[in-house]
């Protein structure tokens, strides 16, 4: 019994003159991370009518799977026109994983792109974005073309510029092929046409047309006339 009660106290003032251990600090959590950012058409076609909407989305990605959180970063839509070789920025939004940009309405054919534009974290918890730039998206815009909805007699307009130029009009017996050169007519300087078109017997075909240049595509539509 004395024995135990020796060996008690040993432990006991052993125990006593221990030295705490002090626990680490946690390291430091900041990492630079690579992004990439896209831009995709979510309304609308890559071609369309003059005075249409398009709408796009982007989304952010970083090398670590996430998105990018710092308050401050953002993300810009960009525009150039064709014959321009310089970027415009149209839109800037708040940085975040998924983004819309809506109701564009392109003035002639443009090439747009989205850019990210990274982030210095505020924080040891907060990590460091390096700036991305998708790949340039293009939408080609035809010339509108107004005409009646019914009638021998076709007046209507071309926008936008399309003053004293041509009108091509060509006619068929079918409605897809066998189409043959009838006229070319000119808008007046304010883009409007109008032709009375013969009352030929039985049905008709005619195709008008207005051509594309560097800016705009060509664009046109088929009428039909019937005479019995």
């Amino acid at each position: 019994m004395r024995i135990n009660r020796i060996v008690a106290y040993a432990v006991t003032a052993g125990l006593a003159g221990l030295t705490p251990i002090a626990i680490a600090a946690p390291s430091q959590a900041t990492d630079n991370l690579t992004t990439s950012i896209i831009l995709e058409l979510s309304y609308g076609e890559p071609r369309v009518t003059y005075g249409d909407e398009v709408s796009f989305t982007s989304e952010i990605d970083a090398s670590d799977g996430g998105s990018p959180y710092n308050d401050a970063d953002t993300a810009t839509l960009w525009a150039m026109p064709a014959g321009s070789t310089t970027w415009t920025a149209i839109e800037t939004q708040p940085a975040s994983g998924y983004i819309a940009w809506t109701d564009f309405k392109p003035e002639q054919n443009t090439a747009y792109k989205a850019t990210y534009s990274g982030g210095t974290a505020a924080n040891t918890f907060a990590d460091n974005y390096a700036a991305s730039e998708s790949a340039p998206l293009g939408i080609e815009v035809a010339r509108k073309i107004t005409y009646p909805s019914s009638g021998f007699v076709l007046k209507g307009k071309v926008t936008p510029s399309y003053g004293k130029k041509k009108v091509v009009i060509k006619v068929s017996r079918k409605q897809k092929t066998g189409y043959k050169k009838f006229k070319t007519i000119k808008t007046n300087a304010k883009g409007k046409y109008k032709i009375t078109l013969p009352r030929r017997g039985g049905t008709w075909y005619w195709s008008f047309v207005v051509k594309g240049d560097s800016k705009y595509l060509a664009n046109g539509f088929v009428w039909k006339t019937f005479v019995g």
